[in-house]
């Protein structure tokens, strides 16, 4: 019996991983549970105790199958579950989803990029692959402030030679800051703009 390369089985696996990840995105756009936050809280709290987890995922999914906006998905996980637990679903799912995008990137290469991006966006960030351009460097100061498309990033920086050890290392610990400040950021902007009505 033929066994299948390691690289073709990652890179089915990777396919698969998009395509769940894009079916469950378009049944929560058509369920309206991504276009309204009345309808995401009622379909969190419907899990119980594990709503917690779902939310999360729904954020690792969201990176996968950029929808929302990442600020949105962060209002919507601290007016669920409070500043403290919502940081911690936004932080965790987030960089759960932002290794999925990396690794999708890292089996199906740059071809993926076009089919998910407009060309702006690749345009506008690919000189920073390279050769002479430190990415890394780049990567990590955009992961830290909340300035660039991170899950885009996230895939490009999987069709470069940057190995899993840095990624994961940047991606845990540069991404705390900029999630705490569109948490916090988003959430006193959505007080102030209700305290107004």
């Amino acid at each position: 019996m033929k066994m299948i390369p390691m690289k073709t089985a990652m890179q089915g696996v990777s396919a698969l991983g998009l395509i769940l990840c894009v079916f469950i995105a378009l049944w929560g756009f058509q369920s309206g549970i991504l276009t309204s936050q009345q309808a995401m809280q009622d379909f969190i709290s419907g899990f119980g105790a594990m709503g917690i987890l779902v939310f999360t995922l729904f954020q690792a999914i969201q990176v996968v199958v950029p929808i929302l906006p990442g600020g949105v998905g962060c209002l919507i996980g601290v007016l669920l579950f409070g500043s403290v637990k919502g940081f911690f679903c936004n932080y965790i799912g987030i960089c759960i989803g932002s290794m999925m995008a990396f690794a999708i990137a890292k089996n199906c290469g740059r071809p993926l990029l076009p089919k998910l991006f407009s060309q702006k966006t690749i345009q506008k960030y690919e000189g920073w692959t390279n050769g002479d351009s430190p990415f890394a460097a780049w990567f990590a100061l955009a992961i830290f402030l909340p300035v660039a498309p991170d899950d885009f990033l996230c895939y490009l920086a999987g069709t470069t030679s940057m190995s899993w050890q840095r990624f994961t290392m940047i991606i845990w610990l540069c991404k705390p800051f900029s999630i705490a400040l569109y948490s916090l950021g988003l959430t006193a902007i959505w007080e102030r703009v209700l305290s107004l009505m």
